[in-house]
C-alpha cells in the first residue's frame, strides 16, 4: 500500500521503516500511527525480511505525540476528563498495537535513533529489541511535564533496561539525557557518529540476518519469556522443547555440515 507518513524500504533481507513527518520531528498523529502499524504488519509477514530497522526522517527519531493533534481532541476540559481520554485511547490504539507486534514479531527490530526520542517516540525506541544511537540523539520520557504518565509500554520496558531507580528518575523528572548517558545506563546498545548511523545499523542488522531466521526468532522469544519466568526449571524445559524443534530443521543440518566442511553456512529459514 502507498504510505505518506512513513517510508518502507526493503534491501535484500533488511526492511527499513522511516517515520516521515520531519516538519514536526516525526511526531505521531492518527494517520501516522495507522501507517506504522500497517508497515509493521507488512514486514512481519514478508518471509524475505529477516531484520527490521526503525528510524526517523530529518533531525529527529520521534518527538512523541503531535501536541497540535492532541489539542484538537480537547473541546471541553471536564468532558475531556470524563470521556475523551477513553475515546482517544481507542482511536490511537495503533501505537500500543504496534508495540505489541514489535515484541511478538519473530524478527529482531532495531531502532536507529538519529535525533530526539521523546515521549511516545522514546517508548517506540524502547519497544525495539535493540537500539543504536547517533551521538546527536537525546532521550526523554517527558510525559510528566504534560501531566500524564508514559505510554507505549515505556513503564514496562524502561525499568527492565535501566533498573527501577534510574527509571523512576527519568520518568519522574522528565529530564533529557544525551546519547552517551543513554549508553552508560544501558538504554542503548551503542553510540556511533551521526553520519555513520545507518551504515553502522545496517552492518549490525546484516550480521544478525546471516544467522538462521527460525533460530533467531525463537531465541528472541525465549529471551523475553525468560525475562519474565519465575521458574528456571520450567524455562529450561521450554528451551529444550524449542531446541529439539530446531534440530529438525534444514538450517540446523546446514549449520553442522558447514562447520564440518569448514565453510560459511547459508541459512534458508527452513
Amino acid at each position: 500500500m502507498p504510505y505518506k507518513n512513513v517510508i518502507l524500504e526493503k534491501e535484500e533481507t533488511l526492511a527499513i521503516i522511516t517515520l516521515n513527518r520531519p516538519e514536526v520531528n516525526n511526531a505521531f498523529d492518527l494517520p501516522m500511527m495507522v501507517e506504522i502499524d500497517d508497515a509493521i504488519n507488512d514486514v512481519s509477514q514478508d518471509a524475505n525480511v529477516r531484520v527490521v530497522i526503525i528510524t526517523g526522517a530529518g533531525k529527529a527519531f520521534c518527538a512523541g505525540g503531535d501536541v497540535s493533534y492532541l489539542g484538537t481532541l480537547i473541546e471541553d476540559r471536564a468532558a475531556f476528563s470524563r470521556t475523551t481520554i477513553g475515546d482517544a485511547v481507542r482511536r490511537t490504539g495503533t501505537m500500543p498495537t504496534a508495540v505489541l507486534k514489535i515484541r511478538s514479531m519473530m524478527k529482531p527490530v532495531i531502532a536507529a535513533v538519529n535525533g530526539v526520542a521523546a515521549g511516545g517516540g522514546m517508548g517506540l525506541a524502547l519497544a525495539c529489541d535493540m537500539r543504536i544511537a547517533s551521538d546527536k540523539s537525546r532521550f526523554s520520557t517527558i510525559f510528566i511535564k504534560r501531566g500524564v504518565i508514559p505510554d507505549c509500554a515505556a513503564t514496562y520496558n524502561l525499568p527492565r533496561l535501566v533498573g527501577m531507580a534510574k527509571a523512576c528518575e527519568l520518568v519522574l523528572t522528565g529530564s533529557v539525557i544525551n546519547a552517551q548517558e543513554a549508553e552508560r545506563i544501558g538504554l542503548v546498545n551503542k553510540v556511533v557518529p551521526h553520519d555513520d548511523l545507518m551504515k553502522a545499523t545496517k552492518e549490525f542488522a546484516g550480521e544478525i540476518a546471516l544467522n538462521p531466521p527460525l533460530a533467531v526468532g525463537l531465541a528472541k522469544a525465549a529471551l523475553y519469556r525468560g525475562m519474565l519466568a519465575d521458574d528456571i526449571g520450567a524455562h529450561m524445559d521450554y528451551e529444550n522443547y524449542t531446541q529439539n524443534a530446531l534440530m529438525g530443521t534444514e538450517d540446523f543440518q546446514e549449520g553442522i555440515t558447514s562447520f564440518m566442511e569448514k565453510r560459511e553456512p547459508v541459512f534458508r529459514g527452513k
